[in-house]
């Protein structure tokens, strides 16, 4: 039987926050699945109603804290499940600056189309 490995080191930060990550983003995806599919029906989302949701303070501050979970926990399952692939090197300090640079620009991007989407500006 083949050893188990994992590039997350047990009981480490990146461990932690991928598992916090991970059960926030179900309690949020259930609220958005049921907020947005269930209570209100595709057809009837509207950009005035997006507004409307995205100028409350609360549902504004739980999106951004969704795209900023949601980015981190994809960004760090990806980059472990290519280390745990064997990356390592110099190649993987270049992937881990892409991964950065590329979560701290869709991060940033995601921040500005939500302050957009309110009725704020």
């Amino acid at each position: 039987m083949a050893d188990y490995y994992s590039s997350f080191e047990p009981k480490g930060t990146r461990w932690l926050f991928q598992r916090l990550t991970a059960a926030f983003l179900v309690v949020v995806l259930a609220y958005h699945f049921m907020l947005l599919h269930f209570v209100n029906h595709a057809a009837d989302i509207t950009f005035a109603g997006t507004q409307v949701r995205m100028s409350q303070l609360g549902y504004f501050l739980t999106m951004v804290l969704f795209l900023i979970a949601g980015t981190f926990h994809g960004v760090n399952g990806v980059y472990n499940a290519l280390v745990n692939q064997g990356l390592e090197g110099t190649p993987k300090t270049a992937v881990k600056w892409l991964l950065i640079v590329a979560s701290v620009a869709l991060i940033a991007q995601g921040i500005r189309v939500a302050i957009a989407m309110t009725n704020l500006i």
